[in-house]
């Protein structure tokens, strides 16, 4: 889950991060042994720096040097995308104030969003986190509602305000749960409700002080993210159920691996010829791991035989 939320947040604004880095650096965080494990670029090491610190850590105060430090830790090389920006600090935009989100060709521009001047930064932040640290008998998901909303109005940094928003609204939620465990990921279902998210946002932010449609919708899409980790656990216990059988014991790297791929939605036909490339190996190889599990009965022979015969999990299982 917490692979998904960074991929996720990323992919909302655009960015595009590596899966396997992703999933890599957290095991390597959190100190779970994973065979495969690879390197990853600085600046996925940056955003999963800034989710951990969030979530793991959600019990610390959140002050403006934390936040600075997540800032500094997405954006390594003071650069974002060919723009230089003011990286670890409010943004600096006096001389070009006011900064707005805006769209359409020259002359027929839509600004969609105006964010306070650059010289309001302190003391709006100084409002946001005093709020945000003081305890209050507004309902926790509420709460973290209204600080996703609040953070991503005030736009405080150059660029990564929206990534900022929902971490923080992961560490809120953190709190709410009152756990470091994340058993679902807000910002996998706001990226499949990207442009609703979007709307809502615009609409709220143009509108009056009046939130009440942006916490439903958060609310609304929060419980959508709960159901969508239903599919995901059941996926993950089913799993784990394989491995226990006696059945799946002692197989060797290339059996596991190709297990884990057919567990995991393998794509087309398990053939002798394909088991080989996936799992680097001759083709004599192949057809005795996969002997060794028919006659385990972890794998079953499809009804179509000859040079097209091909194999499945068995469904029983």
């Amino acid at each position: 889950m917490l692979t998904l939320d960074v991929l996720k947040s990323s992919e909302i604004e655009g960015e595009i991060l590596n899966p396997e880095q992703v999933r890599s650096s957290i095991a390597r965080r959190l100190g779970l042994d994973i065979a495969g494990l690879i390197p990853s670029d600085r600046s996925v090491e940056g955003v999963i720096d800034m989710m951990l610190d969030a979530t793991q850590l959600y019990d610390h105060p959140l002050t403006a040097d934390r936040l600075f430090g997540w800032h500094a830790a997405m954006f390594p090389t003071g650069y974002s995308g060919m723009h230089k920006i003011v990286v670890g600090y409010w943004r600096d935009n006096t001389k070009d104030d006011p900064m707005q989100v805006v769209s359409g060709a020259m002359g027929r521009e839509i600004v969609h969003f105006q964010a306070p001047d650059a010289d309001q930064l302190d003391t709006e932040m100084n409002r946001f986190l005093d709020w945000f640290n003081t305890s209050s008998n507004i309902d926790p998901v509420i709460k973290a509602a209204i600080a996703h909303l609040w953070l991503v109005t005030i736009h405080p940094f150059d660029d990564g305000n929206g990534r900022i928003a929902r971490a923080i609204a992961d560490m809120q939620l953190a709190r709410a749960d009152g756990t470091a465990q994340r058993f679902y990921s807000m910002s996998a279902q706001i990226r499949v409700e990207r442009n609703a998210y979007y709307d809502i946002l615009e609409s709220t932010q143009k509108g009056s002080l009046d939130i009440t449609e942006w916490i439903t919708w958060f609310l609304q899409c929060l419980d959508r993210a709960f159901s969508a980790t239903d599919g995901t656990l059941a996926a993950v216990i089913k799993k784990a159920k394989f491995w226990e059988q006696s059945a799946t014991q002692n197989l060797n790297s290339r059996q596991q691996l190709m297990m884990n791929k057919l567990l995991e939605g393998f794509v087309g036909k398990l053939r002798s010829s394909k088991w080989a490339k996936i799992a680097k190996c001759s083709q004599d190889t192949a057809i005795r791991d996969i002997q060794d599990l028919v006659e385990r009965g972890v794998l079953v022979k499809e009804a179509a035989g000859g040079r097209s015969t091909s194999y499945v999990m068995n469904k029983d299982l």
